[in-house]
Protein backbone atom coordinates (compact mmCIF):
# COMPACT_ATOMS: atom_id res chain seq x y z
CA UNK A 1 0.00 0.00 0.00
CA UNK A 2 1.49 3.56 -1.15
CA UNK A 3 1.16 5.68 2.08
CA UNK A 4 3.00 8.73 0.44
CA UNK A 5 0.60 12.01 0.37
CA UNK A 6 -1.15 13.37 -2.60
CA UNK A 7 -0.36 17.02 -4.10
CA UNK A 8 -3.50 17.64 -2.49
CA UNK A 9 -2.96 16.29 0.96
CA UNK A 10 0.36 17.69 1.43
CA UNK A 11 -0.87 21.28 0.52
CA UNK A 12 -3.90 20.44 2.67
CA UNK A 13 -1.35 19.47 5.50
CA UNK A 14 0.83 22.30 5.31
CA UNK A 15 -2.06 24.89 5.23
CA UNK A 16 -3.49 23.71 8.34
CA UNK A 17 -0.01 23.22 10.05
CA UNK A 18 0.68 26.90 9.22
CA UNK A 19 -2.08 28.15 10.16
CA UNK A 20 -2.36 26.09 13.71
CA UNK A 21 1.35 27.47 14.14
CA UNK A 22 0.27 31.00 13.92
CA UNK A 23 -3.33 30.70 15.57
CA UNK A 24 -2.69 28.32 18.26
CA UNK A 25 1.12 28.49 19.44
CA UNK A 26 1.41 26.16 22.27
CA UNK A 27 2.51 29.06 24.80
CA UNK A 28 -0.88 30.62 24.18
CA UNK A 29 -3.14 27.83 24.44
CA UNK A 30 -1.29 26.64 27.47
CA UNK A 31 -2.20 30.04 28.81
CA UNK A 32 -5.98 29.49 28.90
CA UNK A 33 -5.58 27.06 31.43
CA UNK A 34 -6.02 28.95 34.01
CA UNK A 35 -8.82 30.45 32.32
CA UNK A 36 -12.90 30.00 32.35
CA UNK A 37 -13.04 28.67 28.58
CA UNK A 38 -10.26 26.88 27.30
CA UNK A 39 -12.24 27.20 24.09
CA UNK A 40 -11.27 30.01 22.20
CA UNK A 41 -14.61 30.97 20.49
CA UNK A 42 -12.48 32.99 18.01
CA UNK A 43 -10.28 30.44 17.12
CA UNK A 44 -12.86 27.55 17.14
CA UNK A 45 -14.90 29.57 14.19
CA UNK A 46 -11.20 30.43 12.71
CA UNK A 47 -11.29 26.51 12.33
CA UNK A 48 -14.21 26.12 10.56
CA UNK A 49 -13.38 28.77 8.20
CA UNK A 50 -10.54 27.16 7.07
CA UNK A 51 -12.71 24.03 6.51
CA UNK A 52 -11.44 21.49 9.57
CA UNK A 53 -15.09 20.36 10.15
CA UNK A 54 -16.55 20.72 7.32
CA UNK A 55 -13.34 18.50 4.95
CA UNK A 56 -15.95 15.70 4.26
CA UNK A 57 -19.03 18.31 2.84
CA UNK A 58 -16.21 19.97 0.72
CA UNK A 59 -15.55 16.53 -1.07
CA UNK A 60 -12.56 15.73 0.90
CA UNK A 61 -12.02 11.58 1.95
CA UNK A 62 -10.71 10.37 4.94
CA UNK A 63 -7.73 10.00 4.01
CA UNK A 64 -7.39 13.67 3.72
CA UNK A 65 -9.10 14.36 6.79
CA UNK A 66 -6.48 12.33 9.16
CA UNK A 67 -3.97 14.66 7.35
CA UNK A 68 -5.81 17.54 8.89
CA UNK A 69 -6.64 15.84 12.35
CA UNK A 70 -3.04 14.83 12.94
CA UNK A 71 -2.07 18.92 12.53
CA UNK A 72 -4.48 19.35 15.35
CA UNK A 73 -3.06 16.43 17.80
CA UNK A 74 0.55 18.16 17.29
CA UNK A 75 -0.98 21.62 17.61
CA UNK A 76 -2.54 19.96 21.36
CA UNK A 77 -5.80 22.51 19.66
CA UNK A 78 -8.35 21.99 22.84
CA UNK A 79 -12.17 21.25 22.19
CA UNK A 80 -14.15 18.83 20.64
CA UNK A 81 -12.78 18.62 17.25
CA UNK A 82 -13.24 15.13 16.37
CA UNK A 83 -17.37 15.23 17.62
CA UNK A 84 -17.62 18.47 16.06
CA UNK A 85 -16.14 17.34 12.66
CA UNK A 86 -18.86 14.51 12.94
CA UNK A 87 -21.86 16.56 14.00
CA UNK A 88 -21.18 19.16 10.65
CA UNK A 89 -22.38 16.08 8.25
CA UNK A 90 -25.71 16.94 9.96
CA UNK A 91 -25.58 20.21 11.30
CA UNK A 92 -24.92 24.06 9.43
CA UNK A 93 -23.85 25.13 13.29
CA UNK A 94 -21.26 22.08 13.80
CA UNK A 95 -19.24 23.10 10.34
CA UNK A 96 -19.51 26.84 10.38
CA UNK A 97 -18.27 26.98 13.73
CA UNK A 98 -21.14 28.98 15.31
CA UNK A 99 -21.84 25.15 17.25
CA UNK A 100 -19.57 23.16 19.82
CA UNK A 101 -20.29 19.41 20.03
CA UNK A 102 -19.43 17.24 22.93
CA UNK A 103 -19.08 14.05 23.25
CA UNK A 104 -20.63 11.80 25.64
CA UNK A 105 -19.41 8.22 26.58
CA UNK A 106 -21.62 6.00 28.78
CA UNK A 107 -19.26 4.14 31.49
CA UNK A 108 -20.79 1.30 33.59
CA UNK A 109 -19.05 3.18 36.86
CA UNK A 110 -19.72 6.61 35.27
CA UNK A 111 -19.93 9.11 32.39
CA UNK A 112 -17.61 12.02 31.76
CA UNK A 113 -18.34 14.62 29.38
CA UNK A 114 -15.48 17.43 28.11
CA UNK A 115 -15.68 21.25 28.38
CA UNK A 116 -19.60 20.71 29.54
CA UNK A 117 -19.61 24.29 30.22
CA UNK A 118 -19.00 25.43 26.52
CA UNK A 119 -20.51 23.08 24.69
CA UNK A 120 -23.86 23.50 22.64
CA UNK A 121 -25.09 19.93 22.61
CA UNK A 122 -22.72 16.88 22.84
CA UNK A 123 -23.15 13.41 20.45
CA UNK A 124 -24.15 10.04 22.07
CA UNK A 125 -23.34 6.76 20.06
CA UNK A 126 -25.84 4.23 22.17
CA UNK A 127 -27.38 0.76 21.13
CA UNK A 128 -26.29 1.49 17.25
CA UNK A 129 -27.86 4.81 17.55
CA UNK A 130 -26.18 8.75 17.10
CA UNK A 131 -27.86 10.61 19.17
CA UNK A 132 -27.65 14.59 19.48
CA UNK A 133 -28.97 15.90 22.69
CA UNK A 134 -29.08 19.40 23.79
CA UNK A 135 -26.43 21.28 26.29
CA UNK A 136 -29.74 22.03 28.57
CA UNK A 137 -30.52 18.75 28.98
CA UNK A 138 -27.35 17.55 30.39
CA UNK A 139 -26.85 17.59 34.16
CA UNK A 140 -22.97 18.21 34.50
CA UNK A 141 -20.66 18.17 37.66
CA UNK A 142 -17.81 19.51 37.04
CA UNK A 143 -14.47 18.19 38.82
CA UNK A 144 -11.83 20.21 40.15
CA UNK A 145 -8.62 19.13 39.28
CA UNK A 146 -9.00 17.18 35.90
CA UNK A 147 -5.57 15.34 34.65
CA UNK A 148 -5.12 17.86 31.44
CA UNK A 149 -6.11 21.36 32.39
CA UNK A 150 -6.87 22.34 28.55
CA UNK A 151 -9.25 19.24 28.40
CA UNK A 152 -11.93 20.26 31.78
CA UNK A 153 -13.84 17.11 33.04
CA UNK A 154 -17.76 16.67 34.36
CA UNK A 155 -19.36 13.84 35.48
CA UNK A 156 -22.84 13.52 34.37
CA UNK A 157 -26.14 12.22 34.60
CA UNK A 158 -26.43 9.40 31.80
CA UNK A 159 -30.38 9.45 32.52
CA UNK A 160 -30.97 11.09 29.53
CA UNK A 161 -34.66 11.43 28.31
CA UNK A 162 -34.14 10.73 24.46
CA UNK A 163 -36.68 11.37 21.56
CA UNK A 164 -36.14 9.40 18.75
CA UNK A 165 -37.82 11.15 16.84
CA UNK A 166 -36.08 14.71 17.24
CA UNK A 167 -32.90 13.54 18.64
CA UNK A 168 -31.62 10.74 16.17
CA UNK A 169 -29.34 11.55 13.42
CA UNK A 170 -28.19 8.43 12.53
CA UNK A 171 -28.71 4.23 13.24
CA UNK A 172 -27.91 1.25 11.94
CA UNK A 173 -24.26 1.00 9.51
CA UNK A 174 -24.74 4.48 8.86
CA UNK A 175 -23.99 5.51 12.85
CA UNK A 176 -21.19 3.07 12.58
CA UNK A 177 -19.30 4.45 9.82
CA UNK A 178 -19.85 7.51 12.12
CA UNK A 179 -18.53 6.48 14.96
CA UNK A 180 -15.27 4.46 12.89
CA UNK A 181 -14.84 7.79 11.66
CA UNK A 182 -14.57 8.96 15.54
CA UNK A 183 -12.00 6.34 16.31
CA UNK A 184 -9.89 6.98 13.42
CA UNK A 185 -9.70 10.89 13.48
CA UNK A 186 -9.00 10.78 17.76
CA UNK A 187 -5.72 7.89 16.14
CA UNK A 188 -4.91 10.89 14.00
CA UNK A 189 -4.51 13.07 17.04
CA UNK A 190 -2.76 10.72 19.06
CA UNK A 191 -0.04 10.32 15.96
CA UNK A 192 0.12 13.91 15.34
CA UNK A 193 0.69 14.31 19.39
CA UNK A 194 3.65 11.80 18.89
CA UNK A 195 5.31 13.77 16.54
CA UNK A 196 5.17 16.93 18.34
CA UNK A 197 6.42 15.02 21.90
CA UNK A 198 9.29 13.77 19.60
CA UNK A 199 9.96 17.10 18.12
CA UNK A 200 10.19 18.30 21.30
CA UNK A 201 12.28 16.24 23.05
CA UNK A 202 14.75 15.83 20.33
CA UNK A 203 14.84 19.58 20.53
CA UNK A 204 16.08 19.47 23.98
CA UNK A 205 18.83 16.81 23.75
CA UNK A 206 20.59 18.78 20.86
CA UNK A 207 20.62 21.26 23.12
CA UNK A 208 20.74 20.52 26.84
CA UNK A 209 24.68 19.96 27.60
CA UNK A 210 25.60 17.61 30.65
CA UNK A 211 28.93 16.70 30.95
CA UNK A 212 30.27 18.95 28.11
CA UNK A 213 28.40 17.35 25.44
CA UNK A 214 24.40 17.28 24.30
CA UNK A 215 22.56 14.68 25.70
CA UNK A 216 21.53 13.67 22.67
CA UNK A 217 25.38 12.40 22.04
CA UNK A 218 24.27 9.87 24.77
CA UNK A 219 23.53 6.68 23.43
CA UNK A 220 20.90 5.47 26.27
CA UNK A 221 19.06 8.97 24.83
CA UNK A 222 19.47 7.98 21.26
CA UNK A 223 17.47 4.99 21.62
CA UNK A 224 14.71 6.92 23.40
CA UNK A 225 14.93 9.30 20.88
CA UNK A 226 14.65 6.37 17.93
CA UNK A 227 11.90 4.10 19.95
CA UNK A 228 9.69 7.25 19.55
CA UNK A 229 10.21 8.00 16.14
CA UNK A 230 9.68 3.76 15.37
CA UNK A 231 6.36 3.88 17.38
CA UNK A 232 5.27 7.14 15.70
CA UNK A 233 5.87 6.23 12.27
CA UNK A 234 4.22 2.95 12.48
CA UNK A 235 0.83 4.61 14.16
CA UNK A 236 1.06 7.18 10.99
CA UNK A 237 0.96 4.04 8.76
CA UNK A 238 -1.59 2.65 10.12
CA UNK A 239 -4.49 5.37 10.34
CA UNK A 240 -3.47 5.66 6.82
CA UNK A 241 -4.33 2.22 6.12
CA UNK A 242 -7.72 2.58 7.99
CA UNK A 243 -8.33 6.21 6.43
CA UNK A 244 -8.25 3.72 2.87
CA UNK A 245 -10.27 1.29 4.35
CA UNK A 246 -13.10 3.71 5.36
CA UNK A 247 -12.82 5.18 2.43
CA UNK A 248 -13.07 1.98 0.55
CA UNK A 249 -10.17 2.26 -1.21
CA UNK A 250 -8.66 -1.55 0.56
CA UNK A 251 -10.02 -5.17 0.29
CA UNK A 252 -10.06 -5.15 4.13
CA UNK A 253 -13.58 -4.42 5.90
CA UNK A 254 -12.94 -0.78 8.04
CA UNK A 255 -13.57 -2.40 11.63
CA UNK A 256 -10.56 -4.33 12.09
CA UNK A 257 -7.78 -1.79 10.99
CA UNK A 258 -9.67 0.99 12.47
CA UNK A 259 -9.27 -0.50 15.82
CA UNK A 260 -5.86 -1.33 14.96
CA UNK A 261 -5.15 2.38 14.45
CA UNK A 262 -6.50 3.43 17.83
CA UNK A 263 -4.81 0.42 19.46
CA UNK A 264 -1.01 1.38 17.98
CA UNK A 265 -1.97 5.06 17.90
CA UNK A 266 -2.86 5.59 21.61
CA UNK A 267 0.06 3.33 22.33
CA UNK A 268 2.80 5.73 20.48
CA UNK A 269 1.44 8.32 22.46
CA UNK A 270 1.33 7.80 25.97
CA UNK A 271 4.74 5.93 25.17
CA UNK A 272 6.05 9.45 23.40
CA UNK A 273 4.10 11.53 26.18
CA UNK A 274 6.15 9.71 28.65
CA UNK A 275 9.04 9.36 27.48
CA UNK A 276 9.48 12.78 26.27
CA UNK A 277 9.22 13.60 30.16
CA UNK A 278 11.70 11.30 30.66
CA UNK A 279 13.91 12.86 28.05
CA UNK A 280 13.46 16.21 29.54
CA UNK A 281 14.66 14.50 33.15
CA UNK A 282 12.99 16.57 36.44
CA UNK A 283 12.41 19.54 33.99
CA UNK A 284 9.34 17.27 32.28
CA UNK A 285 6.83 16.60 35.03
CA UNK A 286 7.29 21.05 35.26
CA UNK A 287 4.09 23.41 33.92
CA UNK A 288 6.96 25.49 32.41
CA UNK A 289 7.56 22.79 30.19
CA UNK A 290 4.93 21.46 27.18
CA UNK A 291 6.34 17.70 27.45
CA UNK A 292 3.86 16.75 30.13
CA UNK A 293 1.13 18.25 28.61
CA UNK A 294 1.47 15.94 25.53
CA UNK A 295 1.46 12.85 27.58
CA UNK A 296 -1.66 14.55 29.84
CA UNK A 297 -3.30 14.83 26.29
CA UNK A 298 -2.36 10.95 25.39
CA UNK A 299 -4.22 10.34 28.27
CA UNK A 300 -7.35 12.03 27.58
CA UNK A 301 -7.06 10.81 24.00
CA UNK A 302 -6.55 7.31 24.81
CA UNK A 303 -10.05 7.27 26.37
CA UNK A 304 -11.99 8.95 23.92
CA UNK A 305 -13.65 6.31 21.58
CA UNK A 306 -12.62 3.49 23.34
CA UNK A 307 -8.83 2.86 25.00
CA UNK A 308 -6.26 0.64 23.61
CA UNK A 309 -7.77 -2.28 25.64
CA UNK A 310 -10.84 -2.12 24.30
CA UNK A 311 -9.99 -1.90 20.40
CA UNK A 312 -6.92 -4.44 21.24
CA UNK A 313 -9.83 -6.36 22.30
CA UNK A 314 -12.07 -5.53 19.34
CA UNK A 315 -9.65 -6.97 17.19
CA UNK A 316 -8.95 -10.03 19.17
CA UNK A 317 -12.55 -10.45 18.32
CA UNK A 318 -12.81 -10.12 14.01
CA UNK A 319 -9.82 -12.79 14.46
CA UNK A 320 -11.59 -15.35 15.88
CA UNK A 321 -14.56 -14.81 13.86
CA UNK A 322 -12.16 -14.85 10.66
CA UNK A 323 -10.95 -18.34 12.10
CA UNK A 324 -14.35 -19.63 12.84
CA UNK A 325 -15.42 -18.72 9.42
CA UNK A 326 -12.58 -20.72 8.04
Amino acid sequence: MDFWLTDDQVGLQDGIKTFLDGRFPLEVTAAREETGQVIDPGGWRELAEMGVFSLLRDGFDMRASVVAFEQLGRALVPGPVVTTFLAAAYLDGAADGSQIIGHLEPEHEFTVLEHGDQIDAALLFDDGRLSLIPATAISTRALGRPLDALSPVSTVDINIEIDPSNDTLAQGPAAEQAYMRGVLLTAAMQVGLSAAALDLANDYAKNREQFGRPIGSFQAVKHLLAEMMTKAEVARCAVHAAACALDGASNDPAVRPVSVAKTIAGDAALFCGKTGIQVHGGMGFTWEVHAQRYWKRAVVLDNSFGNADHHATAVANTLVTRKERN
